[in-house]
């Protein structure tokens, strides 16, 4: 299997790369799977507290490759894909290894780590459901965007439809889930798809900036926040309260939260563990 995904380790960091620019970054199976180990690595190796997806060549990615998946995927499964109907959850599911983070987020276990993209060039489709997986999105000037597949007699099957809604607003998902334009990244950052727009030779750069920040705080507090937010978003916000008390006590035994307090009152930055 050749490397359609590079990973790179920068100290707390794990630097994840969509590499298939020949292909304009389409995504096939081995994509699928070599994306879900890296971020399998992000999730269980407690050095690593942050990780960074970006992409070589023109595109962040053209969307789903239905060519290769022509040739990787059973008759069955194919014709599921090519007839105008949505790819189940089930065999999403299915390309992905058992036990691996489905790096679309639609798996019972997303990654409990945050990720930061940098993103350039033109993100169609699949891309954006990355983002949306993703806490914190950086783009350059010239990136574009599309979520096509209404165009297409299809709809967002990797869960756009789940989360666009709870990133933008309703009516911001429905403008462009329902006709399928392309919108810039001025647009992008108005309705809140990005956090940060940049030039475009400053976006990988940003995005590890803001990951290294990300990095340097407590590992335990930066997963209770994520854990928190998605417990709010999976079973409302009732039940997301009723558990805040036990996370908190969690933390408040932890020797980071000692570090933490020790260099606020010597004003100084913290060094957190992660205990």
């Amino acid at each position: 299997m050749s490397d359609v995904v590079v990973t790179e380790r920068r100290g707390h960091v794990l630097m994840i790369g969509l590499n298939r620019p020949d292909k304009l970054n389409a995504v096939d199976v081995d994509v699928i799977r070599q994306l879900s180990a890296a971020y399998t690595e992000l999730a269980t190796d407690r050095a690593l507290r942050c990780g960074v997806l970006w992409a070589e060549g023109r595109y962040f990615t053209s969307g789903l490759d239905l060519g290769s998946l022509a040739r990787s995927l059973p008759a069955e499964v194919l014709s599921t894909v090519l007839r105008p109907l949505p790819l189940p959850f089930e065999i999403v599911r299915g390309m992905i290894p058992k036990g691996n983070v489905d790096p679309w987020g639609v798996s019972t276990s997303p990654c409990p780590k945050p990720i930061v993209t940098a993103v350039h060039g033109r993100c169609f489709t699949l891309g954006i459901e990355l983002m949306l997986c993703a806490q914190v999105n950086v783009a350059g000037e010239e990136a574009t965007f599309v979520q096509a597949e209404v165009s297409r007699g299809m709809f967002p099957f990797g869960g756009g439809t789940v989360r666009w809604p709870l990133a933008v607003g309703t009516h911001n998902a429905f403008r462009y889930l329902l006709t399928g334009d392309e919108f810039d990244a001025a647009e992008a950052m108005r309705i809140g798809l990005v956090q940060q727009v940049v030039p475009t030779d400053q976006c990988r750069p940003a995005a590890m900036e803001l990951a290294e920040r990300i990095a340097a705080q407590a590992p335990l507090g930066v997963q209770a926040v994520m854990s928190s937010v998605r417990h709010s978003q999976e079973h409302g916000s009732a039940a997301a309260l009723g558990r805040i008390h036990r996370q908190l006590a969690r933390l408040l035994i932890s020797k980071d939260v000692r570090r933490g307090f020790k260099a606020f009152e010597e004003r100084r930055d913290a060094e957190f563990m992660g205990d």
